[in-house]
């Protein structure tokens, strides 16, 4: 990954853990807490793509699995996370930009089904049976439910810095001076007179045509005379 998605990443992913631990895991909302990490990583894949989807989910995993108060075996969220980011890069559109919000909302209702869905399993293989006394289909429900209803404040905004720091305007400025040399000096090289010098020789032509003309009707006068 690129100095600037690494830096955007990191900063969105440790606000988003400190808002969720600090604020929305205290609201004790029934059922499941609203995942705002969840949907900042959903926001970046859409925008880096699969591979990218996949690191900063691991990232942004490993990291809530090292935040406390986790009280989980390390490593389990980042692998949900690192399959969810892998899932969602792939929703990317190809152009970059997305066309209606459909899209978006159909992959925050399945990343949230299917974390938890992966959260839960995972958990079964180590002895975690937590979610089964819980009950999973409530938490399937009110997963989908919470994250569906914050992603419209957040997976936009997260997709728009995401591209702001991708599009560089001195990069692209620079290239185009780069190209408008090279056209400019390929017209030079391929036909050896440039635009304004064409013109030149033009006008030097004409010029040399009416001098010699001029000549010409001198040396007849005199021999005339």
């Amino acid at each position: 990954m690129r100095v600037n998605r690494i830096l955007l990443s990191s900063a969105l992913i440790v606000v988003a853990l400190v808002v969720q631990v600090s604020v929305l895991a205290r609201l004790h909302l029934p059922g499941a807490v609203p995942d705002l990490l969840l949907l900042t990583v959903l926001g970046l894949a859409l925008v880096y793509g699969h591979v990218g989807g996949a690191l900063v989910g691991f990232g942004a995993g490993l990291l809530a699995d090292l935040a406390p108060p986790a009280d989980h075996a390390a490593g389990r969220y980042a692998l949900v996370l690192c399959v969810i980011g892998y899932l969602a890069g792939l929703a990317k559109p190809e152009n970059g930009r997305l066309k209606s919000a459909t899209g978006p909302m159909v992959v925050v209702v399945a990343a949230a089904l299917g974390t938890t869905l992966l959260y839960a399993g995972v958990g079964a293989l180590v002895g975690d049976t937590t979610a089964r006394h819980v009950g999973l289909p409530s938490l399937l429900f009110t997963a989908a439910l919470y994250d569906l209803l914050l992603a419209p404040f957040v997976v936009p905004g997260i997709m728009a810095l995401a591209r702001k720091a991708e599009n560089d305007p001195l990069a692209e400025t620079s290239s185009a001076a780069k190209s408008t040399d090279i056209s400019s000096g390929w017209l030079s090289s391929g036909t050896g007179l440039k635009i304004g010098g064409q013109r030149g020789g033009l006008g030097g032509l004409k010029t040399k045509a009416r001098t010699r003309t001029a000549r010409v009707g001198r040396i007849k006068g005199v021999k005339r005379l």
